[in-house]
């Protein structure tokens, strides 16, 4: 050891990189953390925790509106954008705070500057200092990518400066049909916004259920969502303070703020990668790995976006995790990347884990679908328009639960505990053991008793 300054350099301080960081230094290694922007990482500073904050912030508009149902006389509210990011800001500041505090008491040490590599096992620092380390883990994560440069482009803002807009806009185009798109035209049209979403496929949320796809859609439009599908924006103009989208079918739309939500690019760019021989995935963009997490490089490794395998922030945690037990714990840790349970903060929530019925019928010869749409029994006095989907999909041969899927409130808190069953392979006869919560939304799962649809694939002769 004697030939190298640390036995692990990070190059991120993202969730993988500290949670790696801080396992490998209870482990007793010599650890440095190099984060060039903030601690925490995207999820942190500018993603899910801020995110989620702003999705809590619209839905207190919902609940002023269905409080009249319930005997409730509320005065006329108002909204300030200017008290909740201030707010935000504050919260996100004592969570990088106590990120720092966590990562040095376990023993690691924090810089903030940029590395890079010089060599194998040398790290340049933006502060002009040169380490030498005996493993180095690469967590840089991944940011925001506007696509084809488009006439405008420059006008656009992404998931990174939504964040820190100096007042709400009143109108808002955003392009895109994932989490991020989703997520921030519910909290736009929630704090009252006329909000458009511009998206190249012909339904939001590719990847997902059918189902649930066209069931998010139908209620995010009865939420007065203006969704446009099989388009793009093609140019973005501006005169003073408005902006006018052209999109492709030959439309236009004029509003205060563009966004894009069309994709993240993994962080591997002027890393100095090449100078150490690190192969790049030329499938994804990302550093290529094995189920270790090592990269082709036997003594480099890299967890989370920027091997853009699983792009999730829990993800990334188990990543970073398993990576410093098996180096520095002499525990080999492999993570599994199947059946993992994951919401989209849309309004209403998704809540998805597991195969979806397409992906089940294209790989078991029977599959039986079990299927409840239903109004939500707050709706009941409030007297909102929506519904709740929620949605199995088994095995017709061994009983498996193979996928859950629902749609509705607090969605995501609901698929972390179904995530323990799927995960655990249990069966629809589990499911059909388990006792109701009543009344609930959630024990739609345990009493769904006959199959709304049953395939069967014929045998290949």
């Amino acid at each position: 050891m004697a030939d190298f300054d640390l036995d692990l350099f990070v190059i991120g301080g993202g969730s993988g990189g500290v949670r790696a960081a801080r396992i490998a230094a209870d482990y007793g290694a010599r650890v440095m953390v190099a984060e060039e922007y903030r601690v925490g990482g995207t999820c942190v500073i500018r993603g899910c925790v801020p995110k989620k904050l702003l999705v809590y912030a619209s839905h207190v508009h919902h609940e002023i509106e269905d409080a009249a149902g319930f005997g409730w006389s509320i005065p006329s509210a108002t909204f300030d954008w200017a008290t909740l990011i201030t707010n935000k800001d504050k919260e996100i500041a004592r969570l990088e705070a106590a990120y720092i505090s966590n990562v040095e008491k376990s023993g690691a040490r924090i810089v903030k500057a940029r590395a890079v590599f010089e060599d194998a096992h040398t790290l340049r620092l933006s502060s002009g200092e040169s380490v030498r380390s005996k493993y180095i883990l690469v967590a840089t994560g991944a940011a925001p990518n506007h696509g084809t440069a488009i006439p405008g482009i420059e006008h656009v803002i992404s998931s990174n400066e939504v964040f820190y807009l100096p007042k709400q806009p009143r109108r808002i185009v955003i392009q895109g049909g994932g989490y991020i798109a989703l997520e921030f035209a519910g909290i736009f049209a929630g704090m009252g916004s006329d909000v458009t979403l511009v998206y190249r496929g012909d339904n939001i949320l590719r990847g997902f259920d059918e189902d649930v796809r066209k069931h998010l859609r139908a209620e995010m439009e009865k939420a007065g969502i203006n969704i446009l599908t099989g388009c793009t924006v093609s140019k973005v103009d501006r005169h003073g303070d408005e902006y006018t989208s052209h999109l492709s079918n030959g439309s236009s739309v004029t509003s205060d703020q563009v966004m894009f939500a069309i994709g993240r690019h993994p962080n591997v760019a002027n890393l100095g990668l090449e100078k150490a021989g690190v192969a790049i995935n030329p499938k994804n963009g990302g550093i290529t790995v094995d189920g270790y997490s090592q990269t082709s490089v036997p003594h480099i490794y890299a967890v989370g976006d920027v091997t853009n395998r699983v792009n999730l922030t829990p993800v990334a945690i188990r990543e970073g995790h398993a990576f410093a037990d098996t180096i520095f714990g002499n525990r080999p840790t492999r993570v599994d990347h199947a059946d993992i349970p994951t919401a989209v903060f849309s309004q209403p929530e998704v809540g998805t884990v597991g195969l979806t019925e397409a992906e089940a019928r294209a790989r078991h010869s029977h599959v039986d679908v079990y299927k409840a749409e239903f109004r939500p029994m707050k709706a009941t006095l409030s007297g909102r328009d929506t519904r709740i989907l929620m949605k199995l999909i088994v095995d017709g041969i061994s009983d498996r639960v193979l996928g859950c899927h629902i749609v509705g409130p607090e969605a995501g808190e609901i698929i972390q505990v179904v995530g323990v069953a799927v995960k655990l392979k249990a069966t629809k006869a589990d499911f059909d053991a388990t006792i109701a919560v009543h009344p609930t939304a959630a024990e739609e799962l345990v009493t769904m008793r006959k199959p709304f649809a049953r395939y069967v694939r014929e045998a290949a002769e």
